[in-house]
């Protein structure tokens, strides 16, 4: 059995991590072995925020569209609920983005929500 060296590959697989290191601190980025532990951390760390930060923005969007509520005598619950039972169908992010930006709007949709039956 003949040796194959694996020269050109491997450089080109260690240039490969080299650069998705780049701009980290220290050896990180410039020793092959020490960058690639850290690449594989950062993409998992990646992957896994990436789905993290949905929740995060859910929850940002709760508690804009909760203190926007209280402000106009509502819980967020109720404003939810009285939303939903008026067939209402608009997601958080809008909610929060029209209780910021456009407070008339917001105040007509606590209207909506509050005529609205409580069980």
């Amino acid at each position: 059995m003949t040796r194959v060296k694996g020269g050109f590959a491997a450089h080109r697989r260690h240039k490969k991590v080299l650069r998705l290191t780049k701009g980290q601190s220290g050896s990180r980025h410039s020793r092959y072995r020490v960058a690639h532990e850290a690449m594989m951390h950062s993409l998992s760390y990646s992957y896994r925020h990436r789905r993290e930060r949905k929740g995060n923005f859910r929850r940002l969007w709760i508690v804009r569209i909760n203190a926007a509520t209280r402000q106009q005598g509502l819980s967020y619950s109720r404003f939810i609920d009285g939303l939903n039972k008026a067939g209402v169908e608009v997601d958080r992010k809008i909610l929060a983005d029209i209780a910021v930006r456009d407070p008339t709007t917001f105040s007509q949709l606590v209207a909506i929500a509050q005529k609205q039956p409580q069980s």
